[in-house]
């Protein structure tokens, strides 16, 4: 089998096997420049602002001050009532957005699984 044509980042010639009926490995081949971009670009949509973890802590850091202010009477109980439950549905919209994004992040899995398996059938002649 041939090897790649293409060319590694440190300028070097990749080393793996060509696809069949092509000249590039899965990682050089021109046509999946899309979907290898896509599937790179995952890595960083959790980072920086927008964790799950410090969302929470904060949502929880809000829910401790006003259990507080409302214990020492600074809040009266029908605001502090009313505050809670505005803060459960900023609670329920985080739990809500990260199934979505988990649910999109499988998806995009999946189709590159989908997609993996098929060139590799290509690949193999199959």
């Amino acid at each position: 089998m041939a090897l790649c044509s293409g060319i590694k980042a440190n300028g070097e010639r990749c080393r793996a096997q060509a696809m069949r009926a092509s000249s590039f490995c899965l990682n050089h081949d021109p046509a999946r420049v899309e979907a290898n971009s896509r599937r790179g670009s995952r890595g960083g949509r959790a980072g920086g602002r927008g964790r799950p973890s410090t969302e929470l802590r904060r949502l929880q850091a809000a829910f401790e001050d006003l259990a507080q202010k409302v214990l020492d009477g600074h809040i009266e109980r029908a605001d502090g009532a009313v505050a809670g439950q505005l803060l459960n549905g900023a609670r329920a919209c985080l739990r809500d957005s990260l199934a979505a994004r988990e649910q999109e992040e499988l998806v995009a899995r999946m189709e590159s699984i989908e997609e993996a398996l098929r060139a590799r059938k290509n690949y193999y002649g199959a």
